[in-house]
């Protein structure tokens, strides 16, 4: 039997979190975009293999920092496993899911209008850590 990858990490679990936590502070894009913007996210994924599991993401004062766990937030997005699987695989389309109600939305509309480039640069290291990440 081979010993676990360790590069390799288990969708939603702390061992990701920490991946994309290392990765949010190591992207210079990220950094730059963040300059310029000031918005706090919480994403809530139900039913994951790990129980309710929580994350954020705080941009204020040209720092970006991911974290787990709840914070107080501008915006909170909420949605099951299977759910959270399909759309970071690309196999559900964000905007679709929200749509018919798979993704529900608490918070300040506008400052996710105003925050989109945040999420632009956020996909890149979402990009970077898929490639090593197992969604099962």
């Amino acid at each position: 039997m081979t010993a676990p990858d360790p590069l390799v990490v288990r969708y939603l679990s702390d061992e990701w979190i920490t991946a994309v936590s290392q990765a949010v502070a190591h992207n210079v894009d990220l950094r730059e975009v963040a300059a310029n913007h000031t918005v706090s996210v919480t994403q809530v994924v139900t039913s994951t293999p790990f129980g309710d599991v929580a994350y954020h993401l705080l941009c204020r004062d040209g720092v970006v920092a991911f974290a787990a766990g709840a914070v107080p937030s501008d915006v909170v997005f909420t949605q099951s496993y299977e759910t959270a699987v399909g759309v970071a695989t690309g196999h559900i389309n964000a905007a679709e899911a929200f749509i018919h109600g798979h993704i529900h939305f608490k918070g300040d509309h506008q400052r996710v209008i105003d925050a989109q480039a945040i999420f632009a640069a956020l996909d890149t290291v979402f990009v970077q850590v898929r490639s090593r990440t197992v969604f099962n």
